[in-house]
């Protein structure tokens, strides 16, 4: 078992599969600029994407994919931050710290809650997660989302597309990584560009500098040809054979829907465990908006809430190592700048009867923590 940092790859998964990658060429030769047209084509089909929407591969993973829409797009409005967890916060200080934009309206909760959606005003471009890859918590659904929106939804989809039913037409700006959540190698980000976006890009030049890495235009107007097999720079098209793998393995499983049906598997094993375990809950308080990839935890027991934060995180630290020696389970610790507690991934690359196998061992390894713990007198 893996946390949702290094994903488990797909079942079945092996080194020969990546026979046929295209090595040692050009990514813009015609074999290699295939392979990337294919990772679309595939992407757009399985995630059932509308025709007038772009998809194309961007360099460093969802936070390079966030980054080229945020310093792209970001300026003519105002802007709703929604912040969560870390990565939400991430993008906040981005908007306030690197482009330093003046009409900025932060919508924040702490670790377990989600902010008062009500309160969003969609006449301002509005950037939020779908799901808290480091809190376990998500948007339920798209209904707050506004039909009739003058600025754009800039949605970090991360740990969601895969493994979750997204509105895309209410998303102008998607992003994500192969990594989460079918397993593929990391780097390499995904933008999906809605025709409000791309009307944005086209008619708006932002005053900043933008490093080359995060460009989407060219002579002022899209760049088409990232949209079109092309790239911003160099993919490893070892990496791009992997992910197309993974995609032809959920398209022969069924597809989107299978996905989300191993996933939301993989989480009922988990909450029917955290059901029947007294010392452990969930970290999201609704159970409506808990995550079912990245499934987040907290401890409850009073020998552990009673301890400080560093002396917690020893405690987290201990008991993933204890999982790790005995192989059963790894990277379960919780994001470093989140509480102190665990993460499970729960993706549709996980099987259900390794999550069953797993959640025992977790049980046994707090209690062998707790039991040799020392005694203490007030």
């Amino acid at each position: 078992m893996f946390s949702s940092g290094p994903c488990a790859k797909r079942p079945g998964w092996a080194p020969n599969v990546l026979g046929e990658a295209v090595l040692g060429r050009s990514h813009r030769a015609q074999a290699g600029k295939a392979k990337l047209l294919e990772i679309a084509r595939r992407c757009r089909t399985l995630l059932g994407l509308p025709e007038d929407y772009r998809i194309g591969i961007v360099p460093g993973s969802d936070t390079g994919a966030m980054e080229a829409a945020l310093w792209s797009l970001l300026g003519p409005r105002g802007i709703d931050c929604l912040t969560w967890e870390q990565f939400g916060l991430a993008w906040q200080r981005d908007v306030l710290g690197q482009l330093k934009l003046p009409d900025v309206r932060r919508i924040d909760a702490p670790y377990g809650r989600l902010p008062d959606l009500a309160t969003v005003d969609w006449d301002r471009d509005v950037v939020f997660v779908w799901n808290g890859t480091t809190s376990g918590v998500r948007v339920p659904d798209g209904r707050w989302i506004a039909d009739a929106r003058a600025g754009l939804a800039i949605c970090d989809a991360t740990s969601a597309v895969f493994a979750m039913d997204l509105p895309w037409e209410k998303l102008d700006v998607a992003t994500f990584s192969w990594q989460k959540a079918l397993g593929g190698e990391a780097q390499h980000g995904m933008l999906v560009l809605g025709p409000r976006a791309v009307e944005r890009i086209n008619g708006y030049v932002p005053p900043w500098p933008i490093p080359k890495v995060l460009q989407l235009t060219k002579g002022g107007r899209l760049n088409e040809d990232i949209f079109q097999g092309g790239a911003i720079n160099t993919p490893s098209l070892l990496c791009v054979e992997d992910f197309l793998d993974a995609l032809c393995w959920a398209e022969g499983i069924g597809g989107l829907p299978a996905l989300i049906a191993r996933s939301k598997a993989n989480f009922d094993r988990v909450d029917a465990w955290v059901a029947e375990t007294p010392w452990v809950q969930f970290l999201a308080e609704d159970p409506a908006t808990r995550s079912t990839t990245s499934v987040c935890l907290k401890v409850v027991d009073p020998w552990f809430t009673d301890q400080g934060h560093e002396a917690r995180w020893r405690i987290i630290k201990r008991l993933c190592a204890i999982l790790e020696n005995e192989h059963a389970g790894f990277d379960l610790a919780a994001y470093r700048e989140a509480p102190p507690g665990l993460r499970v991934w729960c993706g549709a690359t996980v099987e259900e009867g390794d999550v069953a196998a797993l959640l025992p061992w977790i049980d046994w390894a707090y209690r062998r923590l707790r039991e040799a713990a020392p005694c203490t007198r007030s």
